[in-house]
């Protein structure tokens, strides 16, 4: 593994050991870029492998087994929106308002693929429903970008100028979040190893994983999870859907529910489902969740021995932490977009959405390590990942490309064997395959993802065989 790998697995502290032989065979990872976007993505997936791999070692008191990945299935699977079809149909990945304009000054990227980021996007400028893209790329050409920067975060819209990285360099935000790990592993409460359920026909079979994320990186790391046999079910607000194909290109073998959690009966329904939970994923921004109880703190003090992950844009430190923010935005703040320029002049963009799809495997990784060290040595572990550090760590390096105009929405060829079709409830959809290396789990993911919101807000059944508690491999 390479150099983010080194540094996040080092991040995880000493009791994370070696992460084992783990390589990438042919053919490559093709991704052209200024920046070493390959070599961050091979990473972060094989830094999951290796951690689900430990997981495997301990279940099965053995010795972890040497990993390979396939740079084709990793290309395909961090360019997932390029390869999605539902009913052979492609959908359109950017709304008519997401995307790069020219301001009075300079640059911005907005983001309005959610129908309430796009209405507060409106109201910034002042337009109604009717108004279009012409109306709209001239309102914003009215203004400074760094004005509408900081009224967007006011008013709950997603807006950044568009900066260089010496700008960025010089922002307080980035001063801040400079020297942090890239992933930040707290214990936040002190608890007992918990008995894991017995019966372990994959890595994570029988443990539960709590949901409560959306778009790209969260749910990546919980498919990472599902894959390796967690039972994980989504759990999202039923006043913002979530966009259908957006859920289906990472929900494989989730279950989804709604629970408003403004209801006092859906917050004891959460409330239930977090006490018999082994591990929490939040995908919202520093602090959004914390008067449902939902902070570190508090769930480790309500349910001792959870492991928490969390992911964010801008992470925890800093005046930007409570800010809005996807893939695109960060990249467009921090100076990658400018890096990716095709002409010097206009923004450009990173062949993939590589922060996002590179987080959630970060993520993935540090939750089923510290799974390890919580069934070993006890405790409730807070790891977290925001987009914001993994984008210092790639302006850090140098690509072996370099990148012409692109469109980051484009189609490209459906590639079999490096994707595969399944027919669900939803239609008939076809999505990346996997690209992480599981033990003993099938090239393919089991089943697709069934329609947003439409389960039940409940559990699988787990094994019926007797519990083991492990300590350090060793099941007692």
């Amino acid at each position: 593994m390479g150099r983010f790998a080194e540094r996040a697995w080092n991040d995880l502290g000493a009791s994370a050991g070696d992460p084992g032989d783990i390589g990438c065979e042919n053919p490559p990872v093709r991704l052209d870029s200024r920046l070493d976007v390959a070599e961050l993505v091979t990473d972060s997936i094989g830094m999951a492998s290796a951690a689900i791999e430990q997981v495997a070692a301990m279940r099965g008191r053995r010795e972890p087994r040497p990993l390979r990945l396939r740079g084709d299935f990793i290309t395909t699977s961090v360019t997932s929106e390029r390869h999605f079809r539902l009913d052979d149909q492609l959908p359109r990945a950017w709304a008519p308002l997401s995307g790069f304009w020219p301001a009075r000054d300079g640059w911005v990227r907005t983001h309005a693929n959610y129908p309430h980021h796009e209405q507060r996007l409106r109201l910034l400028l002042g337009l109604d429903d009717a108004a279009g893209v012409e109306t709209f790329a001239a309102a914003v050409a009215e203004r400074s970008a760094v004005e509408l920067e900081d009224i967007a975060a006011e008013k709950g819209a997603i807006v950044v100028a568009v900066r260089d990285r010496q700008a960025w360099a010089r922002h307080p935000h980035a001063a801040a979040v400079a020297d942090t790990p890239l992933i930040r592993r707290e214990t936040v409460g002190a608890a007992r190893a918990r008995r894991w359920p017995g019966g372990c026909s994959l890595p994570l079979s029988g443990l539960r994983v709590l949901d409560m994320t959306r778009v790209i990186a969260g749910p990546v790391a919980t498919r990472d999870l599902a894959y390796a046999g967690a039972d994980v079910l989504r759990v999202d607000s039923p006043r913002l859907p979530e966009i259908d194909w957006q859920h289906l290109d990472t929900g494989q073998g989730k279950r989804s529910t709604t629970l408003d959690l403004a209801s006092r009966v859906d917050r004891r329904v959460l409330t239930d489902l977090l006490a018999t939970a082994e591990v929490v994923v939040t995908g919202y921004r520093p602090g959004a969740l914390d008067r449902y109880g939902l902070s570190p703190d508090q769930l480790a003090e309500d349910y001792p021995g959870l492991v928490i992950g969390s992911v964010s844009a801008w992470g925890r430190e800093g005046p930007w932490r409570s800010r809005r923010g996807f893939d695109s935005i960060v990249q467009a703040a921090t100076g990658i977009a400018m890096v990716e320029s095709p002409d010097g002049a206009r923004p450009g963009a990173l062949p993939a959405q590589a922060l996002d799809h590179s987080a959630g495997h970060f993520l993935a990784a540090a939750i089923a390590r510290s799974l390890v060290d919580q069934a070993s040595d006890g405790a409730t572990v807070h790891v977290s990942v925001s987009l914001c550090r993994l984008a210092h760590e790639l302006l850090e390096t140098t690509g072996n490309t370099v990148p012409g105009p692109r469109d980051a929405g484009a189609a490209e060829p459906v590639a079999p064997p490096t994707t595969q079709t399944v027919t669900s409830d939803a239609g008939r959809v076809t999505f990346a395959a996997p690209a992480i290396s599981v033990p003993d789990a099938p090239g393919r993911y089991p089943a697709a993802a069934g329609r947003w919101g439409g389960d039940a807000a409940a559990w699988a059944s787990r094994p019926s065989q007797r519990g083991a508690r492990m300590d350090g491999g060793r099941a007692r």
